[in-house]
């Protein structure tokens, strides 16, 4: 016989039996019932939110504050910031045994998102919001970090929380009232911010009117940039280059000695992009809300992502990753333009993790806890030197490097990573009397708009297929379909193919392009001239076989 049931014997003659037994556990028998409350919130998995229900249950015992569920160490402290805030905004917090559970309690929770829903669960658990508040709760999906005063402070992913709670069929969201203009374009459902707990506990119990958001204006196709291809003098090879890959979204490599205004021209090459449509502009703008790299007060990424890391950068900062991995710079240039200047710098490792999101359009990375996806439709530009001094090939310059040294240099970038990049082409250095002169060549604006035109056939001409928008994206069987060549242009491939001996998914980037230059000018079937200039786009190739 344990303790417990000796002293509960003892007493078993006895009026005040009961009384004791439940003295013994500090508490009486005729106590009040635990008080739980539920508050819906949400927690972000990969790029994508998932519904949590904060179940709040308080009930006598030694003051204590458990959290479950998997929190993360951000969790888990908003014991501390759900005391000072409620506290400092005139609310009282029990001094009895509390515990939080976040439901499913199988899948990991991190960030400070739940720190609003704990303390409402709290004040409802409590008895300190009106009986009205609870039937408010279950409509509503809440969010935000607390601040030791009660205010409320932005969170990660509020756009991918607003979309969960319009799926899971809640009637709004609340948020941070800096969150607001990146929830407000969801539609379909009611969202609003607050910039007080005590706005929450008003709009709960009382009513209240809470802000809601301003009317989104999505940008102007006329918008200006800062940057401008007339900027640049001379190059018209090059700019024609990066034309037919805006018009294609294909991959491009600029090969060519320092100076020679390759960074200058992919600085430039976004503004000839065809503007972000609501679906693109909604999955990149997730993304970054994800990364917390969102603009406080932004709504919406309105322009293509121009993402330049230096070539000390890790494989998974490049590609993303983590013990629980976030989106690297492929991803964060999802819809824009990866730029990678000094190409055979990186290291051979990183260079390599480009080959799968290059070819799929996707990142996936696998962890030992979860295994999560993010998308990286990018297009990729990379500059480079022919040789370590950069003057091999250079009329203007002699070049230091012998043949070995050249041979090594153009094989840190292997062949396959290579093959996936559609267009090489040279670029050389300026001579004094372009810069000098007043003559511009075209604007971003004229060019913009051949490109324009150019995607449009593509998106009619792949409207049945789902997530192909441009000739890039095509497979084969998509090819065999819409590159309807010409006689005189097929036997022109065929030699060029024999004569280079480029390999099979080369082929398949020539043929792409073809279709590219066919649609700039307008032509249903590619022409010879449409695959000679294909052809001359591998660049990479010949220098090669030059060294």
């Amino acid at each position: 016989m344990g303790r417990a049931e000796g002293f509960r014997s003892g007493l078993r003659d006895s009026g005040t039996a009961e009384l004791a037994w439940g003295r013994y556990h500090g508490s009486e028998l005729n106590m009040e019932p635990d008080v739980a409350a539920t508050v819906f919130s949400a927690a972000v998995l990969g790029i994508d939110a998932f519904r949590v229900d904060v179940e709040v249950d308080v009930c006598r015992g030694l003051p204590s504050f458990a959290t479950v569920g998997l929190p993360h160490g951000a969790v888990k402290e908003s014991r501390e910031r759900v005391n000072s805030a409620l506290v400092n905004s005139g609310f009282d917090f029990p001094l009895q045994r509390i515990t939080v559970n976040l439901a499913p309690a199988d899948i990991r929770k991190e960030g400070s998102a739940f720190d609003l829903p704990v303390a409402v669960g709290v004040l409802a658990a409590t008895g300190q919001l009106t009986p009205d508040a609870d039937s408010v709760l279950t409509e509503y999906l809440i969010i935000g970090e607390l601040g030791l005063e009660g205010d409320l402070r932005p969170v990660r992913g509020a756009l991918s929380i607003a979309l969960a709670a319009k799926k899971c069929g809640l009637k709004g969201v609340v948020v941070p009232s800096q969150n607001l203009p990146e929830a407000g374009v969801v539609a379909g459902i009611e969202v609003m911010g607050a910039a007080h707990i005590k706005e929450v506990v008003d709009f709960l119990s009382e009513g209240a009117v809470l802000t809601r958001p301003e009317k989104i204006e999505t940008s102007r196709d006329d918008r200006a940039y800062q940057l401008d291809f007339s900027d640049v003098r001379a190059q018209e090879h090059v700019k024609r280059a990066l034309e037919v890959a805006a018009a294609g979204g294909h991959n491009l490599l600029m090969i060519g000695p320092p100076g020679s205004g390759k960074t200058m021209l992919a600085r430039r090459f976004p503004t000839i992009l065809p503007r972000l449509s609501m679906a693109e502009a909604l999955e990149t703008t997730k993304i970054h809300s994800v990364a917390g790299i969102l603009g406080v007060g932004k709504s919406l990424v309105e322009d293509r992502p121009f993402r330049a890391p230096h070539h000390t950068i890790s494989d998974a900062g490049l590609i993303g990753g983590g013990t629980y991995p976030r989106p690297g710079e492929v991803s964060l240039a999802h819809g824009g333009v990866l730029f990678l200047d000094e190409l055979p710098e990186f290291r051979k490792n990183v260079l390599e993790v480009l080959r799968q999101p290059l070819e799929d359009g996707f990142v996936t990375i696998s962890r030992a806890a979860t295994s999560l996806s993010f998308p990286a439709q990018f297009m990729l530009v990379a500059a480079m030197n022919p040789c370590p001094c950069g003057f091999f090939g250079d009329a203007g310059h002699r070049c230091s490097c012998g043949q070995q040294i050249v041979e090594r240099y153009l094989s840190r970038v292997s062949g396959p990573l290579l093959d996936r990049i559609d267009i090489h082409v040279e670029v050389a250095a300026v001579p004094h009397k372009e810069l000098s002169r007043d003559r511009c060549g075209e604007t971003s604006d004229v060019i913009r708009h051949r490109v324009a035109r150019a995607r449009a056939l593509q998106a009619e001409r792949f409207a049945s297929r789902e997530g192909l928008y441009c000739n890039s994206h095509m497979q084969p069987r998509d090819m065999r379909k819409a590159c309807n060549l010409s006689k005189a242009a097929d036997t022109l491939l065929d030699r060029a193919i024999a004569r280079l001996g480029f390999s099979a998914r080369a082929y398949h980037r020539i043929l792409k392009i073809s279709r590219t230059i066919a649609d700039l000018a307008g032509s249903e079937t590619i022409q010879p001239d449409h695959v000679a200039e294909a052809v001359q786009y591998r660049s990479l190739d010949r220098l090669r076989k030059a060294a």
